[in-house]
């Protein structure tokens, strides 16, 4: 008997109530089939490669169910190029990056990267959007942002409307817009994230469903990495869990060596907010990079998307090229659990196999108790 297989497994079509979010196409296809429900990443894909993006990836799951997450910021400009974003980038900026280029002997990037060849503006979300949305996903995830419109039209084509949201106060807005699914997403994740940690944020998140009378049910996001969690999560009366982070150290992702050292030595501890990714909060794991831009006499971080037409090239240069000191990743606090190159199957099974140790444990526990 699977114990984990809840009302909102029955729903989608799944083993177990585990969604992992990924850029990659192979973790994707690798949640799938270990029994989770996959959410590729599709915010740094040009808008003409998600619909043959989507299309691979469905003619490898058959009919097992997937979702995609999209990003829609608020944005400080409405650039249509990088060109005229970079054109209003203040010197003393430009200078900075020079001169980090120049301390750690960046070599020019010679392949082409979302970062340095992509600006985000309304032109591209729509793009992507509209790519998403004439395909056969199953599901559309919002994030760092709630467009209603979106909302509506994902739920006209039979998608369900998953929305990733950081505050108790986002319910309202999101029920209002039909959202089928919440992800409250704490503190504690990688990526772009809100103040509070996952702890405090679902119970929160889930009493203020209740409070509207609303039937939707609520993932635990943030800082996820073990099966105690996990037991956690739906003791809060979450029905699953969201993790990203946890692929990053698996074979599928293929992360490249210098960052996969990085990423397997890290501890909750090692990784911070910052805006110096893009512009807004993002958790990532601690390197030169955000060191400098912390370092006494560096620039404020630009908003989006003047940070990523600033910085563009040399992240581009730094992943291509692994530069140790500079390299990093959006990575959580749940990185700690995460210090052993494994695969995907690996970790849903562990995870899977934790959560029913912790919840048998508990039982016993009680029942112990209540027969004394």
């Amino acid at each position: 008997m699977n114990r984990l297989k809840n009302a909102l497994c029955e729903r989608l079509g799944i083993e177990l109530p585990i969604f992992g979010f990924s850029h990659s196409v192979e973790v994707t296809i690798a949640i799938a089939q270990a029994g989770g429900f996959p959410v590729f990443g599709a915010a740094r894909e040009a808008p003409e490669r998600i619909g043959p993006e989507l299309a691979a990836i469905r003619a490898r799951l058959g009919k097992r169910p997937y979702g995609v997450d999209l990003m829609y910021p608020a944005l400080a400009g409405d650039e249509p190029s990088v060109a005229a974003a970079r054109a209003k980038l203040p010197a003393a900026h430009v200078a900075f990056i020079e001169q980090l280029k120049a301390k750690y002997g960046v070599p020019a990037p010679t392949k082409p990267n979302f970062f340095a060849n992509t600006v985000r503006n309304e032109a591209f979300f729509r793009a992507q959007t509209e790519a998403v949305l004439a395909s056969d996903v199953d599901a559309v995830a919002t994030a760092v942002g709630l467009p209603k419109a979106v909302v509506e039209s994902a739920k006209k084509a039979g998608k369900t409307a998953f929305a990733l949201i950081g505050s108790p106060r986002h319910v309202r807005p999101a029920l209002d817009a039909g959202i089928d699914v919440l992800v409250a997403q704490g503190y504690d994740a990688g990526g772009h994230t809100g103040p509070i940690g996952t702890f405090c944020l679902v119970p929160q998140v889930i009493e203020a469903v209740e409070h509207e009378g609303a039937d939707v049910p609520v993932l635990a996001a943030g800082g996820v990495g073990c099966g105690r969690q996990v037991a956690a999560a739906l003791a809060m009366g979450a029905q699953g869990v969201w993790l990203g982070t946890a692929w990053l150290a698996t074979r599928e992702y293929a992360t490249p060596p210098a960052l996969l050292a990085k990423l397997l030595a890290a501890r909750s501890e090692d990784t911070l907010i910052t805006r110096a990714h893009s512009g807004k909060p993002c958790r990532v794991v601690k390197s030169a990079w955000s060191d400098e831009w912390d370092a006494p006499g560096a620039p404020a971080p630009l908003p989006m998307p003047y940070q990523h037409a600033l910085t563009g090239e040399l992240l581009a240069a730094i992943e291509e090229h692994q530069v140790p000191e500079l390299v990093y990743e959006a990575a959580g606090q749940s990185i700690a659990w995460f210090n052993t190159l494994t695969t995907v199957s690996d970790i849903i099974g562990r995870l899977a196999r934790e959560t029913r140790a912790a919840l048998g444990a508990l039982e016993t526990r009680f029942s112990k108790e209540e027969s004394t």
